[in-house]
């Protein structure tokens, strides 16, 4: 055999492989506008292309002109019809951990009363625990280095412990949906443990669940060898969990799950699809690269509020002379989001105190700095100005430094914040939309006739 094993594959066969696809597969991006193609599902304008009707969230960044044209606006975000905004308001002047609360609200469409959010949140706290076993056999028995990876096949080793995982009515859904919100974040720990221990040969810690935790407490006693967090720290992801909830059905891991929901597939299949797409690190991977160019700011600017001197590096940075070659500032600009994206300037504002306290102001003001001066950079280099604004991408990497979080969780905690939102989606695509979504690929390829085997060459 030519390669029994894609390890043995040798560079010479790769090279090979690589040319005779190249020879044979070629499409002129030009062809998309010429004939009209969404290529991203994106309109010309960047906006996006709908595709379906939500109840659960909507995301403003403009408003359209007597044109149609999109003109700028500052950035909104609704969760089931109430500002992103006022809930933080909410969590800041009464001091309340408010995630359990959103999960309801993003799954149920309405916010509980005192009874049935108590209720709910005894509801997560006791399917916190793995099935008898799991742990071994599923997680530990089977480590990989990424734990996104690990949470996804865990997600799906979850329908052999379920006698109804193929039952797609609403009461089945929802009750998966609540085992698997409360599970992830365990999922997430006994991986990165498992992996601490086999990849970086390193002590692993396991904790049981505590009696009486929100999930952000839950998170830091499970992950921190000595189970000891501040009241504040626990507060700061609690809202960073908030503001990640979920952002709308466009967003690539949403969408996602209605596809794969639409197909009438089952619960663990849609999540983990979820999951492996906002792993991609032009989704929810993005805030470990903005870390990464963070630090290599650091290092190679010395005054960080001199504005000069950092504008001179983000040009370098732009003009792919430093950093990873893309050209890109990570955690700047926004497919919706023009002026201002509100999940950035929440942690932006309730992340300082705590950043100041842990030796990290450093840190924050090269991020508020890169908010600031990216958009001029943009503007002298490209000669012309264009809306740009931070995203939840430029502070959430922060949060979990100041937190003390490995950056191996950055994305898994990212997807446990937006599990329920991907829920809400799901529930909502089976019961009111109920059609497979196929969206059409024009073919661009000529015609060629088929050769007997004897007479290629």
């Amino acid at each position: 055999m030519l390669y029994p094993d894609i390890q043995d594959i040798t560079s010479d066969q790769l090279k090979r492989l690589h040319d005779e696809y190249f020879e044979h597969n070629y499409i002129d991006p030009s062809l998309a506008e010429k004939l009209d193609v969404k290529r991203g599902l994106r309109n010309a304008d960047g906006t996006g292309v709908l595709a379906g009707l939500t109840n659960i969230c909507d995301v403003i960044g403009y408003k359209r002109g007597e044109n149609g044209e999109p003109q700028p606006t500052p950035g909104k975000l609704l969760y089931r019809g109430i500002d992103l905004e006022e809930i933080i308001q909410e969590a800041t002047e009464n001091d309340r951990f408010l995630f359990e609360e959103i999960v309801w609200l993003l799954l149920m469409g309405s916010l509980p009363n005192k009874a049935q959010l108590d209720r709910f949140k005894m509801l997560i706290e006791e399917h916190r625990e793995l099935p008898d076993g799991f742990a071994v056999t599923q997680i530990m028995a089977a480590p990989s280095p990424n734990i996104m990876n690990k949470i996804a096949r865990s997600v799906l080793a979850m329908y052999s412990y379920d006698e109804n995982a193929e039952d797609n009515s609403l009461d089945n859904i929802i009750k998966q949906s609540i085992n698997l919100i409360a599970e992830m974040p365990t999922f997430m720990i006994y991986s990165y443990q498992t992996m601490l221990h086999v990849y970086k040969h390193e002590s692993q810690y396991f904790h049981y669940p505590k009696p009486g935790l929100s999930t952000a407490e839950h998170i830091l006693a499970t992950y921190r060898p000595d189970q000891k967090y501040t009241h504040e720290e626990a507060k700061l992801l609690d809202l960073c969990m908030v503001v990640q909830a979920d952002h709308g059905g466009g967003n690539n891991s949403s969408f996602t799950t209605r596809v794969v929901s639409s197909a009438g597939s089952d619960t663990y299949s849609a999540i983990a699809a979820a999951i492996l797409s906002l792993k991609g690190p032009k989704h929810g991977g993005a805030n470990l690269q903005v870390i990464h160019q963070l630090d290599l700011i650091l290092d190679n600017v010395k005054n960080v509020e001199d504005d000069n001197e950092m504008k001179a590096f983000l040009k370098k940075i732009m003009l792919k002379e430093a950093g990873d070659g893309t050209g890109l500032i990570y955690g700047m600009g926004h497919a919706i989001y023009t002026l201002s994206d509100p999940r950035a300037q929440i942690l932006k504002k309730n992340c300082e105190k705590l950043a100041i306290e842990k030796g990290l102001e450093r840190e924050y003001i090269a991020l508020c700095q890169i908010e600031k001066l990216t958009p001029e950079v943009f503007a002298e280099i490209k000669g012309h100005k264009k809306n740009m604004c931070a995203n939840l991408d430029l502070y959430s990497g922060l949060v979990y430094r100041i937190l003390g979080i490995s950056e191996e969780l950055y994305t898994p905690i990212f997807a446990i914040s937006r599990v329920s939102g991907w829920c809400a989606h799901r529930l909502e695509e089976i019961q009111f939309s109920n059609r497979i979504m196929r969206p059409a690929y024009k073919y661009v390829g000529g015609t060629q006739e088929y050769v007997e085997l004897e007479r290629r060459r």
